[in-house]
């Protein structure tokens, strides 16, 4: 992803025979952050706030990323915004589908709450964070969204992983403590946390 704060997202797609690279969905609606959206994490409205005493929004343009098993859906989310939207892994490969137009294959699948990390399991199904809520939940191939953990300590879960045990992995950064959102002051705590839980379902495969 172009996860930029000042210039469009985008998906970047990369062919790992000849190392050439391109950017697709540049600045698409599903690819930017939402101009509507004010995070909120715990109980304050995160902004990025200066030792000088300004204030800026915080935005960030797409960021979460998830393959299904068969590697044919990409599922991806802007860090600010709500929403969770999917393309096809082939249109996103297909040059002749001009960029202007690859929008079209797009699809929505609702609101998921504001994610950071995110993975796909071997049933199809998507495990998302929730950062404003201190949450984790899960998103079935039908479309059904479920919070499958709600606790204090899942501060800005991120950097989701899979293991052969059918445990779901978390890190909790704790980012929206950094120093850039308090003035200048540092509010993280350690020691930093890795969290699991049981999900009963494998990770999904890697591909050559």
């Amino acid at each position: 992803t172009d996860s930029s704060s000042r210039g469009p997202g985008a998906i970047i797609v990369v062919d790992l025979e000849n190392g050439n690279a391109f950017r697709r969905l540049n600045g698409a609606i599903s690819t930017s952050p939402d101009p509507y959206f004010l995070p909120k994490v715990e109980g304050e409205i995160l902004m990025n706030r200066n030792p000088d005493g300004s204030t800026f929004p915080f935005r960030l343009a797409s960021d979460s990323l998830a393959i299904s098993p068969d590697g044919k859906v990409l599922f991806y989310a802007p860090l600010t915004s709500r929403q969770l939207f999917s393309i096809s892994t082939e249109a996103l490969r297909d040059r002749r589908i001009q960029d202007l137009n690859l929008s079209q294959y797009v699809l929505y699948w609702g609101e998921k709450g504001a994610s950071d990390g995110m993975i796909t399991g071997a049933k199809g199904t998507v495990y998302a964070g929730d950062y404003e809520n201190n949450s984790i939940r899960k998103i079935l191939p039908n479309g059904a969204m479920e919070t499958i953990a709600h606790d204090p300590r899942i501060l800005w879960p991120d950097t989701f992983s899979i293991g052969p045990d059918q445990y779901l992995y978390v890190i909790v950064n704790q980012l929206h403590r950094q120093a850039r959102f308090h003035y200048g002051r540092d509010l993280r705590e350690k020691p930093y946390s890795l969290l699991r839980m049981r999900i009963d379902e494998f990770p999904a495969p890697t591909f050559s």
